[in-house]
């Protein structure tokens, strides 16, 4: 998903709130990170759950509440009045082993 998240403050509390998000859905986030404009997921969510839903209230919580705690930091790198793209791009980790996937959102390169 992308996103503003200019600082390792911002990023961290990005992943807290997510994490509350995914609890209420009955879904566990398995993994977060990201860099200065995106961010990466690994959830693992009910099947009853409609993913379009879920990241819709991924993206709106922690839009909604990341602009009440860091407006002044995130005004600047906001797209017209919107804290997310409207865009969001998921893949099935079908039978790719965890470990490889958790690597790679590991190494993404956070900012300081």
């Amino acid at each position: 998903m992308i996103c503003v998240t200019e600082t390792n403050e911002t990023l961290t509390r990005c992943e807290e709130i997510m994490r509350d998000v995914c609890a209420d859905f009955g879904a566990e986030l398995h993994e977060f990170n990201g860099e200065e404009d995106h961010v990466h997921l690994l959830v693992h969510y009910p099947a009853k759950i409609a993913l379009s839903r879920l990241v819709g209230s991924l993206k709106g919580v922690s839009a909604r509440r990341l602009r009440q705690e860091f407006l002044d930091q995130t005004r600047r790198y906001l797209w017209g009045d919107h804290f997310w793209s409207p865009s969001y791009f998921a893949a099935s980790a079908g039978g790719a082993p965890l470990t490889v996937i958790k690597e790679y959102i590991e190494n993404q390169k956070r900012p300081g």
